[in-house]
């Protein structure tokens, strides 16, 4: 049989991990090393995306609760939906770090739009 000879694939394959290995120092270069940082940071980037969404709950909620009228995180994020505003937190939280009025504008438009009566829920 003769001999295959591996293409640019294989290449592809050892220089992106060489590459990669390239910052390790010393007994680092093996591939173990490489699987477990990669791991790592996938995992981290999934950590990351949820300290993400903390902080910015975090931030409506205390620009909310500071406003000139008392409004709950929960209540607020119910009524957009129910209004249905399509705002992320993320956005949301920019508005009320940039300009607070902005979304206390937002807040008392949803407030004096929804009916109190309907949101309610009798126990």
């Amino acid at each position: 049989m003769t001999r295959t000879r591996r293409g640019y694939i294989a290449r592809r394959r050892r220089r992106k991990a060489h590459s990669f290995s390239a910052s390790f120092r010393g007994s680092r270069l093996k591939t173990q090393h490489e699987i477990r940082a990669l791991a790592s940071s996938h995992r981290d980037r999934d950590g990351q995306k949820r300290n993400f969404r903390r902080l910015w709950i975090t931030r409506i909620n205390s620009v909310i609760r500071d406003g000139w009228i008392y409004y709950s995180y929960s209540r607020f994020i119910h009524d957009l939906y129910k209004r249905q505003l399509l705002l992320n937190r993320k956005i949301l939280a920019q508005i009320g770090i940039a300009n607070q009025n902005c979304l206390y504008i937002i807040s008392d438009e949803i407030i004096k739009k929804v009916n109190w009566k309907e949101s309610a829920v009798v126990i």
